[in-house]
């Protein structure tokens, strides 16, 4: 495995001392029809240099909140119970707050929320003042007001965590100081919702087809990390998102595993195992 945190900003934990807990974080693949040709696109912003893996393109994510896993946030949900959400991640309880993390930061980062109108509907916003306020309840949450909840119920919508595939586990290196349990969903990109980076976090996004970023990145023109990279490969050689989407939704969660990175100096150099690597029980 090559080493991923080349060119990234990432803080190296003390040697000196015990690792410190990966921190619940959940992440979207959002999914479009190439808009030329067949193929899919996949939504991605870059890192700003002074974030945490600061420089790479990611998926929009981030960490999952305490409120996001209170239990009257079910109420507007429209998807999995808490229970279910758990079993699908092998946990006890608190699985649903994944789910909801997963929307509330798709909105922060990207201006796309993953959403139902009280009738059904894909949520969309339909005229510039429901823009408007949309916006500012972004504002709002990206300033660190926890509102979500309050603006369900305002604009009686619901958050679409049926809309969301469970797709990968990946939990941060000892090496990092700040680490994360992340879970990685992939959902359909809403119509007419075009998605835009927060200027804070992130500060450029494009949408781009999974075979380009790969190749970008192996010329050195994208920087990504592994587990960008990984979950890249895991969407590639898919003709259109009805294809690919069919195939994820019907992955049994349990076979669904953990993936936790390696690192160690040898020979001078700094080398990374994946799980099923010759070595990896070894260090």
């Amino acid at each position: 495995m090559k080493e991923p945190l080349k060119g990234v900003n990432t803080q190296m934990a003390d040697p000196n001392e015990a690792p410190t807990i990966p921190q619940p974080a959940a992440t979207v693949l959002l999914v479009r029809n190439a808009s030329a040709g067949e193929g899919i696109e996949v939504f991605m912003v870059e890192r700003a240099s002074k974030a945490n893996f600061g420089g790479a393109y990611v998926f929009p994510g981030g960490k999952v909140d305490t409120d996001d896993g209170l239990e009257r946030m079910e109420n507007i949900c429209s998807g999995p119970t808490d229970a279910d959400a758990s079993d699908k991640l092998g946990e006890e309880k608190g699985g649903l707050a994944y789910w909801i993390a997963c929307i509330r930061e798709c909105f922060e980062e990207a201006g796309i929320l993953i959403a139902y109108r009280k009738d059904g509907s894909p949520f969309d916003p339909e005229t510039p003042e429901e823009n408007g306020r949309f916006i500012d309840y972004r504002n709002r949450l990206n300033s660190g007001e926890y509102m979500l909840e309050e603006m369900c119920e305002k604009e009686g919508i619901t958050l679409a965590t049926n809309r969301l595939a469970y797709l990968a586990h990946w939990i941060t290196p000892k090496i990092e100081k700040r680490r994360y349990t992340t879970r990685f969903f992939i959902a359909l990109a809403p119509s007419g919702q075009e998605g835009i980076h927060d200027g804070s976090e992130s500060v450029h996004s494009l949408w781009i087809k999974p075979e380009d970023a790969l190749s970008r990145h192996a010329e050195g023109t994208l920087l990504m990390i592994m587990p960008t990279i990984k979950n890249l490969e895991n969407i590639c050689g898919f003709n259109n998102t009805e294809e690919l989407l069919k195939d994820k939704v019907t992955m049994d969660s349990k076979d669904i595993p953990t993936i936790e990175p390696k690192f160690f100096i040898k020979d001078g150099k700094m080398t990374g195992l994946l799980p099923g690597d010759p070595g990896y029980d070894d260090h």
